[in-house]
């Protein structure tokens, strides 16, 4: 037995030497770092400590100011996906896609119908220009297909500046300046009563959450969708809030985006509430029938 163990300890020690040798390299080939840059189309860089593979996209195809001030992409201006290994399936990615104001819902609709989740979507910056918004995506899934998802997302950039090299400054045409909603219809349409002002019509439907301190939130203290009418019944602008349990928020998008409703902000209001909610705020363009209808499709994927 002695003369057998120093002969163990020689073979085992090169080999504990050889495996930490591939350790890096095999987890980075387990993610086929090759195929997520052939997929993307970007550049990545491997990080062994984390075993996340990141790829990265300046934005510097038009130049953006902050305060005044020319910003290189380096302070803030670099879309990225980061891809690890994932648990319930192949891969996990997150990313950040730094977007203009034209560019945002079709980027989202293509990340959406690629396979990804949409999860934030913010400003950075005051008095930017032009004005910048960022958005955060994610998903678990196949390699090729998240990977994909990201290329389709950047590649809706690219369409878009080419069609129009400099970011457009509205969604369309006027909205009229004196409203004259018929709010029935609209009642009818969205099964809530609602308010009417000058022409206009508001709707608020209430949710109810518990705070750490063990008060009930409803309706009057924010936790509510909104929808608010004017202009127009043939030519009408809504916009609003939707408050969304977090597992329910990619199906709202969804039904909204289908629909052609712009979706501008998608954020937290409180902290620490149970259920946790994220509110999304939108605006939409077209007849105040088919906007109601369209929201009322995005209500009915809510649980009650």
């Amino acid at each position: 037995m002695k003369t057998i163990l120093p002969l163990l300890r020689n073979l085992v020690g090169p080999a504990v030497v050889l495996l930490a040798g591939f350790t890096a390299p095999l987890l980075g080939a387990a993610l086929d770092t090759a195929k997520i840059e052939q997929a993307t189309g970007l550049k990545g860089a491997w990080n062994e400590a984390e075993g996340v593979f990141k790829v990265t996209a300046p934005r510097n195809d038009l130049p953006v100011s902050v305060d005044g001030w020319k910003m290189p992409p380096f302070m803030g201006l670099t879309s990225w996906a980061a891809f690890t290994q994932g648990k319930a399936a192949e891969a996990m990615v997150m990313g950040d896609l730094v977007l203009f104001q034209d560019e945002v819902n079709p980027v989202m609709s293509a990340a959406l119908d690629n396979g990804l989740s949409v999860t934030a979507l913010h400003n950075h910056f005051f008095f930017d220009d032009p004005k910048v918004y960022f958005m955060h995506i994610g998903g678990e899934g196949s390699l090729g297909q998240l990977a994909a998802g990201v290329r389709k997302a950047l590649d809706r950039v690219k369409e878009i500046r080419a069609a129009n090299p400099q970011p457009a400054k509205s969604f369309g045409a006027g909205i009229p300046a004196q409203s004259s909603i018929t709010g029935k219809a609209l009642e009818d349409i969205l099964g809530v009563k609602g308010q009417t002002n000058s022409g206009m019509f508001k709707a608020v439907i209430g949710r109810k959450a518990q705070m750490p301190c063990g008060c009930e939130v409803g309706k009057e203290m924010g936790v509510n969708t909104w929808a608010a009418f004017a202009g127009g019944d043939d030519n009408a602008v809504v916009d609003g809030d939707f408050a969304a349990r977090e597992e329910e928020l990619q199906a709202v998008l969804k039904a909204l985006r289908t629909r052609g409703i712009n979706v501008v902000a998608i954020h937290h209001h409180m902290t620490m509430e149970n259920p946790r909610y994220v509110f999304l705020h939108y605006w939409g363009r077209g007849k105040a029938a088919e906007l109601a209808r369209s929201l009322k499709a995005a209500l009915d994927t809510q649980t009650k």
